[in-house]
């Protein structure tokens, strides 16, 4: 990854869900909501990433708003990729755990009739393949042991 973009993918970690805090609820769904209002700020290649973090096109798409999502680019790189991977690996309390673990966890919180949890099994593919993805580089870069 270039060194211009770890600076980005750490202030995406520490944003990525803004959207949650209740000032910034516009549509009540968290990666839109805080990408809108990092658009406001001026950072919207941010706010791109965090429009899609953790395949939120699949919940988008379960609640109607594929195409106010469609407002931001989906930037297809090693930034957006780390970005999801980290937050599909870490748990609400900081460990880390298996995209799976996440992903179980993720519907047992929200019930698995909600838009979340069907937006997660809808993206769970695609999300499986972005983590093996991100492994691998992680290991070609020697990284983590």
């Amino acid at each position: 990854m270039p060194s211009s973009d770890r600076g980005l993918l750490v202030a995406a970690a520490w944003v990525h869900d803004i959207g949650y805090a209740a000032e910034l609820r516009e549509t009540g769904f968290h990666p839109l909501d805080g990408a809108r209002w990092l658009r406001a700020c001026g950072h919207e290649r941010l706010a791109s990433l965090v429009a899609y973090h953790s395949g939120a096109w699949y919940e988008a798409a379960t609640r109607g708003l594929a195409e106010a999502l469609g407002e931001f680019a989906e930037e297809q790189s090693i930034v957006a990729d780390l970005l999801t991977y980290c937050d599909l690996t870490t748990d609400a309390g900081g460990r880390r755990v298996a995209v799976s673990a996440r992903l179980a966890e993720i519907g047992r919180r929200y019930g698995r009739d909600s838009h979340v949890s069907r937006g997660m099994r809808a993206a769970a593919g695609p999300l499986a393949a972005l983590s093996l993805r991100a492994q691998n580089r992680i290991a070609a870069a020697g990284v983590l042991a």
